[in-house]
């Protein structure tokens, strides 16, 4: 469908978006992606850990999008672990991938060993994310000591650094952790080596002014250490569903690196969703040489690869992101179509142009349907409108409380003709 040359797109959208805006990539600041899906995503009690041939096609995709980074692993949870991470690792070397594999750690020497041991037999390069609990309410748990903290991080660093493997030292629950004590350790995690701190909000307990205060505090920290070269990354978590928001919020308060899921798998109630992450990022105008095409099929195959299922709602993937039954709605989708304006049908009704990501509209037919909706269902399946088809097939939907599946509108256009 050609659109209108009468027609100033740009005056048909308020924008409020837009107004004062802040970009959340100011100053021509860059920001790149991790992709916790094979491990974070997977530690999910819900999901199916996938066979390797699923994993080779999520880390394919992930590359297709333009994720610089992914977390293939923790080798140190057994033989299993290592025989994935190693296959995985070599499936990115040998077809020439972009993106660049990295492993979790604990901060014990076992778990980074792991991790030298598939690098040095690949030949290639794998980040080192090295963990440890550092809030008050871990330490108590765990019976740790501050001092017992700083050595078993020291040691995990020096020994992934000594072999030429690029650490990121990962705080858990930071956003629950004094500043004295992450004063301490992230001192010492530069000092040992570390090229990256990563901030994590392990139970989704951090608002965006907790992030902000967060994370200017580790800027300022690195500032006076004269080590504004040591990378900031952000880990969030959506137990206050607030994954997404805090993970764009992140990037605007100066993360250069953010952490997700597809689909927000992981544990609880998941991870920040890297797909609405992306998204978003890509309507708010900071990613326009992105190629986000594949976005869909990403999400569908995380889906079936971990066996579970897209809820109907799930934004862009669900199966009603882009459908309505509803009669006002369908008109105006319908009204915007005969202006011969795809652009406007696909943003009348929807802050997410359906046609951006490989969707379409669809107009169903329910109990709060018009007849507009049952003419347009049948015109995009050859079917002529009489009116008194239309009638029959509405007054079907009225009688009951949701929308008629395909094989229900059928079976009343088979018995509208059966009494022709």
């Amino acid at each position: 469908m050609v659109n209108s040359p009468l027609i100033d797109e740009s005056e048909l959208i308020y924008d409020w978006n837009s107004v004062e805006k802040v970009s959340p990539l100011s100053a021509g600041r860059q920001v790149s992606f991790l992709c916790e899906t094979l491990r974070d995503g997977i530690q999910s009690p819900s999901v199916v850990d996938p066979d390797i041939g699923d994993k080779l096609r999520l880390v394919e995709l992930a590359d297709a999008l333009g994720i610089q980074y992914i977390d293939i692993g923790l080798p140190g949870a057994g033989q299993r672990a290592v025989e994935d991470c190693t296959t995985i690792a070599k499936f990115i070397r040998d077809n020439g991938l972009s993106i660049k594999p990295g492993c979790a750690a604990r901060t014990h020497r076992n778990d980074v060993g792991a991790i030298i041991e598939i690098s040095q037999a690949l030949g290639m390069e794998i980040e080192v994310l090295a963990f440890i609990g550092s809030s008050p309410i871990r330490q108590y748990a765990e019976s740790w000591d501050l001092d017992r903290m700083l050595r078993l991080s020291s040691e995990a660093i020096d020994l992934a650094v000594s072999n030429g493997l690029p650490v990121t030292f990962v705080t858990e629950d930071t956003t629950r952790s004094r500043p004295d004590v992450l004063d301490r350790m992230f001192r010492n995690a530069v000092e040992h080596g570390a090229t990256r701190l990563c901030l994590c909000d392990t139970v989704g307990h951090a608002t965006p002014d907790g992030i902000h205060n967060l994370i200017r505090f580790t800027r300022h920290l690195l500032e006076a250490m004269g080590r504004t070269d040591v990378g900031i990354d952000w880990h969030g978590h959506n137990d206050r569903g607030l994954g997404v928001v805090n993970t764009i919020f992140a990037i605007e308060f100066g993360a250069n690196r953010v952490h997700g899921t597809a689909l927000g798998l992981g544990e609880r109630v998941g991870n920040a969703a890297l797909d609405q992450v992306l998204l978003n990022l890509k309507l708010l105008g900071e990613l326009p040489d992105q190629d986000l095409s594949k976005l869909l099929l990403w999400c569908k195959v995380a889906a079936r690869a971990c066996h579970v299922d897209i809820p109907p709602q799930y934004p862009l993937a669900g199966s009603d992101a882009f459908r309505t039954a509803t009669g006002v709605h369908a008109a105006a989708i319908i009204k915007a179509e005969k202006k011969g304006h795809q652009w406007l049908a696909d943003r009348i009704y929807s802050g997410v142009p359906a046609g951006m990501f490989g969707r379409e509209q669809e107009i169903e037919i329910g109990h709060y349907s018009g007849e507009s909706n049952v003419v347009y269902w049948l015109a995009q399946r050859g079917i002529e409108p009489k009116p008194e088809l239309v009638t029959a097939i509405l007054a079907s939907a009225k009688r009951g409380h949701r929308v008629l599946s395909e094989d229900e509108v059928r079976q009343v256009i088979k018995e509208f003709k059966s009494a022709e």
